[in-house]
């Protein structure tokens, strides 16, 4: 029981992160005022810690690890990728063109490290296993 509610609680933060990055995104785009609000700056924060925590909470549960497991391991470099795509699109950026090119790509990655998650392959769509 403690498993499944852990994951049920793990896919809860990862579609509230996506739906958050992707309303940060459209607001990033419309040069939104609400990008400011304290909340907007917090709450993505806090809820990244709580998914990476029960992410890892998960994976000592399943007895398999990044860096031992090779889908996990694309998972975390996925994860890397996405949070620099994501800092680049969202704020980084220097014009909106590109800032909106690395949302795109970001938001590419996030899609990657799900099909990831559900195959428990590095290599979701085929090749190496």
């Amino acid at each position: 029981m403690p498993y499944l509610a852990i994951k049920y609680l793990h896919l809860t933060f990862v579609i509230l992160s996506f739906a958050l990055f992707f309303l940060r995104g459209l607001w990033m785009i419309r040069e939104s005022p609400l990008l400011e609000r304290r909340w907007v700056k917090i709450v993505p924060h806090v809820n990244d810690t709580l998914l990476l925590a029960a992410g890892l909470t998960l994976a000592f549960m399943i007895g398999q690890y990044p860096f031992v497991d090779a889908w996990l391991s694309a998972k975390v470099f996925g994860l890397i990728a996405y949070i620099v795509l994501g800092t680049i699109g969202l704020k980084r950026g220097k014009t909106k063109a590109i800032r909106i090119g690395f949302w795109i790509g970001a938001q590419a990655v996030f899609l990657y490290i799900v099909s990831v998650a559900l195959t428990r392959s590095a290599f979701p769509l085929g090749g190496v296993a």
